[in-house]
């Protein structure tokens, strides 16, 4: 449950190596829960991290993230690859207020 009065942020990125992972998607508010339900509903990895979560919503869509975000990155593409058996999936991370799958990125649903 989030807290009252708190809007749920999901980011949703997309890594095809050699590039730099990408934001695919963002939202807040309604549009944030949506990005989550969505993910959930696909089985997409869903983590909780709502300061990577605020750092990426900064960007615009369909941009490289910056090297200053490349090791927080790594480790949710970590997270993925766990939870996916070893296959590279779409990700779905969660700000302030996103209720995480067990299986999570980083998203904050109320």
């Amino acid at each position: 449950m989030s807290a009252p009065g708190k809007s749920p942020l999901a980011v949703a990125l997309s890594y095809e190596a050699p590039h730099a992972p990408r934001v695919v998607g963002l939202g807040r508010g309604w549009l944030g829960q949506k990005i989550i339900d969505t993910a959930r509903k696909h089985g997409v990895p869903l983590r909780e991290d709502p300061a990577l979560a605020e750092a990426l919503s900064t960007l615009e869509l369909d941009t490289e993230i910056p090297e200053a975000l490349y090791e927080a990155v790594a480790k949710v593409i970590a997270f993925v690859l766990r939870a996916g058996g070893g296959a590279a999936a779409p990700t779905a991370l969660a700000g302030p207020d996103a209720d995480a799958a067990p299986t999570a990125s980083t998203a904050n649903p109320s």
